[in-house]
């Protein structure tokens, strides 16, 4: 007779790598949770410091008047497009802009929805119920903010 020898892990062993994993996925999965809200706060930081140095470029050369938001022309159509010297979008004749390439989105909510207040700083109440808005502009101060509770004022 030939000597067969098994080869192959025992169920013992198997279990014993099982638990080893389980261990370090306990220890490993919270971590990368910390990181994610981080990277979600850095992009929130840096796209309302880029947005809020933009306002102040636009109203730099526009004689100090703040971007004009009204029912045919919006923040993201202010800052991603050209305006003509009184504030008005208008991509052929416009000779300011764009401050902006593209209107960047809350990193919270993933919205880029502009909602004009005018508390300054805002409130409660400015806030998108569930904390579903982008961001909120106040357009006699030129603030913005994350619309989001608890308000961040970075």
């Amino acid at each position: 007779m030939k000597n067969i020898r098994n080869r192959g892990f025992t169920l013992v062993e198997v279990l014993i790598v099982v638990v080893i994993m389980a261990v370090l996925a306990a220890v490993v999965i919270p971590q990368f949770s910390s990181t994610t809200d981080d990277a979600r706060k850095s992009t929130a930081e840096f796209n309302l410091s880029t947005m809020r140095s933009m306002i102040q470029t636009y109203r730099g050369q526009h004689a100090g008047e703040l971007p004009v938001i009204n029912g045919s022309q919006t923040l993201s159509d202010v800052m991603t497009g050209k305006t003509k010297v009184d504030g008005t979008v208008d991509a052929t004749n416009g000779v300011y802009g764009p401050y902006l390439l593209e209107f960047p989105e809350n990193s919270y909510s993933a919205s880029s929805a502009v909602k004009v207040i005018t508390n300054n700083p805002p409130v409660v109440g400015d806030v998108t119920a569930g904390n579903a808005g982008g961001w909120l502009y106040n357009v006699t101060t030129g603030g913005l903010w994350l619309d989001r509770n608890p308000g961040y004022d970075w």
